[in-house]
């Protein structure tokens, strides 16, 4: 399995110290553990932020960025390992091994923090940290704040200013190195397989998470513990539920079946989309509905390159979806005001895509100064233009009522165009019938 090198991870810190004000300091917790039930947690996903920064995924950590300190730049607290707790809870880096592990140039227990931490942040004038993730660490972070407060009469200095890192960091995480597009590029091969399982898997009679199952047999056998999101499994109108979830339906003969579900591989994200007939082959009215989305995909992945801004992609895909709408009798009326006044929304109401990393709706801002941003190589991000005729909409013929199509795929924007990491699956007509009735 393809995994970043602690080159990757130190040339991260760098960047960002870079971009640090002098004499501050960085702290960045790890996330905290959650509880599903009484004594039972939910399974731990470190925070994107510390994970991007130190490839560390151990809970209860404490990251800390000096830059310019004496006796090195890059401090991390973590659990100390002690036999017996991890013959219940597993194997600790601990704070011995870390800096060797992880290349950090001091590494103490976490238990030590309170004695510790305030030494370090004494004497900065700015503090960076994601305030407003955690109500207990930000509470935590004034104590240490307040605890050198207390000691000004002594000569001790407090910092002044407080800004927020994931100002700077989520700037840093939107252009991805060569490295984190192949990562995403091996997820995006994985997920395509699983597509590609379950358009030769479904039968009218499974159940939605029969079909699943499938999904997740294909990412875990290939090396992906998780999925990125929980997955989307919705047979006939439940396709036009944008986020269900529930799989539980039975797939009855004749519907579509909508497909949005992707891995996560050394916590990066893929996010694929695919919508097929139970039976393998495409109604009359799914065929045109399916065409036209698959029009308005490619010309918004034509307007993915550097130099266009980012609704460019999602503007062509409105144009095209609308024009198809009018030709097909779903909308009437001049194509130009059916956009300026978004009647389009009756049948498509969600943007075109979104930036796609180590979370699946990624960091990074999608305007700038008040304007669109302009698209750059590094840029990844998903295309996912969709139609979704409502079961009860009375205001089209019956005939398209009840048909959720989307069609998703993930970009990388190169110096000319865009890389299309999710190729694999196939999705023209023609191809997803023959594969099926192969």
């Amino acid at each position: 399995m393809i995994k970043l090198d602690s080159a990757e991870y130190a040339k991260r810190r760098k960047a960002l110290m870079e971009k640090m004000s002098p004499n501050s300091i960085a702290i960045l917790a790890s996330a905290p553990v959650t509880v599903r039930n009484r004594d039972v947690e939910h399974p731990f996903r470190q925070d994107s932020d510390f994970y991007y920064l130190s490839g560390f995924d151990e809970e209860h950590s404490v990251l800390v960025l000096i830059p310019g300190r004496e006796h090195g730049e890059y401090v991390m607290f973590c659990q100390e390992k002690i036999k017996e707790q991890e013959i219940w809870t597993g194997r600790r880096v601990g704070p011995e091994a870390a800096p060797e592990v992880l290349g950090c140039d001091d590494a103490f227990p976490v238990t030590d923090i309170d004695d510790i931490l305030p030494g370090l942040i004494e004497g900065c004038d700015r503090i960076y940290a994601n305030l407003g993730t955690s109500p207990e660490f930000d509470r935590q972070l004034m104590q240490w704040v307040n605890h050198i407060r207390a000691q000004v009469r002594s000569g001790a200095t407090p910092p002044h200013e407080f800004s927020a890192l994931d100002h700077l960091l989520h700037e840093q995480r939107v252009i991805k190195s060569d490295a984190e597009v192949a990562v995403m590029r091996h997820a995006a091969e994985i997920s395509a397989e699983a597509h590609t399982r379950a358009m030769q898997t479904v039968r009218p009679g499974m159940r939605e998470y029969q079909l699943e199952a499938e999904i997740m047999q294909i990412f875990m056998a290939a090396g992906s513990r998780w999925p990125a999101y929980p997955s989307i499994v919705g047979s006939g109108d439940n396709g036009c539920i944008l986020h269900y979830t529930r799989n539980d339906d039975v797939i009855n003969d004749g519907e579509l079946v909508l497909i949005d579900a992707g891995c996560e591989l050394d916590y990066y994200a893929s996010d694929i989309t695919r919508t097929f007939p139970s039976n393998g082959r495409f109604s009359e009215p799914q065929r045109a509905l399916y065409q036209l989305t698959l029009d308005a995909q490619y010309a918004a992945i034509e307007a993915t390159k550097p130099g266009n801004h980012w609704n460019q992609p999602h503007e062509a895909a409105v144009r095209v979806l609308t024009t198809g709408l009018v030709e097909l009798g779903l909308l009437s009326g001049e194509v130009d005001e059916l956009i300026e006044s978004l009647a389009y929304r009756q049948f498509y109401m969600h943007k075109t895509g979104h930036w796609l990393g180590m979370d699946v709706h990624d960091v990074g801002e999608y305007r700038v100064e008040g304007e669109w941003r302009t698209l750059a190589p590094g840029m990844v991000l998903t295309i996912e233009p969709g139609i979704y005729v409502a079961p009860d909409d009375e205001s089209v013929d019956e005939k398209w009522r009840g048909i959720g199509i989307r069609i998703e795929d993930d970009v990388v924007v190169t110096q000319d165009g865009c890389d299309v990491l999710t190729k694999d699956v196939v999705k023209e007509i023609a191809d997803i019938e023959a594969l099926m009735s192969a």
